[in-house]
């Protein structure tokens, strides 16, 4: 689709985004001089802080005499560690994301039958609306899946008989369906794009409502339906390291925002996936595919360290990769000498890949986790730790597990849906104002002309 233009404003769109651009400067002092924490940031990187939270602690250092202190990482879900969580359920050969979800909603670990309820209750209410495949993902197919889901949550707003009350119970049932029908809405999603995009054949799998929410995503993806036992529990642990982040990140925040403004709960949900799709946050995970593939069309030998490095250094300088500078899935705004995520995910990785085709993958990628670090200090001598985050090796996994590319960010998307949901209750059981920074105004007073002086 593009839009209609006359001949002049088509001739003169270029000068027109010129007067945008010079319009848009200031001068960057500007933000130190009216002491602006840019992107919401101290000097130091660390958050401002803008709310309190029971929901999830980050925690990546410690402050001592006002000096930031580097720690291992640690990320808690209602004061428990998510590690302990991941590794009882693996001990225990049992789906853990329900459990999860369940902790971050409701606030506590449930008992056996609260746990089986629930992951009942998410099966039978997985189903979509009649016709709504037919009318909302079918029609119009989206190039990026993260446009298509964000569209689909608003669009269950219309199929919801009392949709703008805030009461607690009616956002506790709009966030179970939501919740519930997100692996559906997801991999309808991705099989219209195959159709559509890829020309390749469509299947829409009828839903299982004895499927976990790992299963039911393996289920709607595939197109036979079939996948392991031990491929459904691997990506239930993926499911379950993305499910929270604290209040500040930027998708939880921006639900947050919205939920403080008294809006609908599938505007607060549509707003988070809406800022999860940007690259520098859950599109982040694409970007260290993209950046892999670079590397291997670029480096001769991928098993030499210093070829390896030489071409690293040439991303960090700009010279190279996508020309951010950045090597995504390295460093983090909390986390300093671990991402407890990504310790989480490399063990998963190296466990499955050792022995198959994926080995060497796996070998890159912690070649890039070691070198990172000393590039960055060469070239910018910055003297910070700098570890591995999440995105560096969930990749990875997905890729062992026959995920396309396509669903990387979505299924983070399904995951985070549980930590959006609790924010948002939080938010509106506890915030009481409408969250509103304030800007400064930098430009001059100016005069207004006539028209017909212009």
């Amino acid at each position: 689709m593009s839009i209609r233009l006359t001949d002049n404003m088509q001739k003169n769109l270029g000068f027109y985004c010129e007067q945008i651009v010079e319009n848009s400067k200031f001068d960057l002092e500007d933000y130190d001089l009216s002491s602006v924490k840019r992107g919401l940031r101290n000097p130091d990187g660390t958050g401002v802080t803008a709310g309190v939270t029971n929901i999830c602690n980050v925690e990546g250092y410690y402050i001592d005499d006002n000096e930031r202190i580097p720690r291992e990482g640690k990320l808690r879900f209602r004061g428990i560690n998510m590690k302990y969580i991941v590794e009882a359920c693996e001990e225990e050969n049992r789906f853990g994301y329900e459990e999860v979800a369940w902790l971050l909603i409701f606030g506590r670990l449930p008992n056996k039958d609260e746990l089986e309820q629930f992951t009942r209750n998410l099966g039978a209410n997985r189903e979509l609306p009649q016709d709504f495949i037919e009318d909302m993902i079918m029609k119009a197919p989206s190039p990026d899946i993260m446009n298509k889901m964000a569209r689909c949550v608003l669009a269950l707003y219309s199929y919801d008989d009392n949709p703008d009350e805030t009461s607690v119970l009616n956002i506790l049932t709009q966030s179970l369906q939501i919740l519930a029908k997100m692996p559906e809405i997801m991999g309808n999603a991705y099989q219209v794009k195959r159709r559509h995009y890829y020309r390749q054949s469509m299947s829409i799998n009828p839903v299982n409502p004895e499927h976990t929410t790992a299963q039911a995503i393996l289920s709607s993806i595939r197109s036979d339906g079939s996948f392991t036992d031990e491929e459904a529990k691997l990506l239930d642990t993926c499911l379950m390291v993305h499910a929270e982040h604290g209040g500040g990140n930027n998708s939880t925040f921006a639900t947050r925002v919205l939920s403080s403004s008294g809006t609908d709960t599938y505007s607060a949900i549509a707003a988070g996936i809406g800022a999860l799709k940007g690259p520098r946050h859950g599109g982040a995970n694409i970007k260290v595919a993209q950046m892999v593939e670079l590397l291997r069309q670029n480096v001769k030998d991928i098993n030499d360290e210093g070829q390896v490095a030489d071409y690293l250094t040439k991303v960090v300088k700009k010279e190279a990769g996508d020309g951010s500078g950045l090597i995504y899935g390295m460093g983090h705004a909390v986390y300093t000498l671990s991402d407890p995520r990504a310790v989480i995910l490399k063990a998963r990785a190296e466990k499955a890949a050792v022995g198959t085709e994926f080995e060497e993958d796996f070998r890159l990628l912690n070649t890039i986790e070691k070198l990172t670090p000393e590039i960055f200090f060469n070239i910018k001598r910055n003297k910070k730790p700098m570890c591995a985050n999440v995105d560096l090796y969930s990749g990875l996994v997905y890729k062992m597990l026959g995920i396309p590319e396509d669903l990387f960010t979505p299924i983070f998307t399904v995951a985070r849906i549980a930590g959006w949901s609790a924010h948002r209750m939080e938010e509106v059981l506890t915030g009481g104002r409408i969250i509103r920074p304030a800007y400064k105004n930098v430009i001059k007073p100016g005069k207004y002309i006539p028209i017909d002086e212009r």
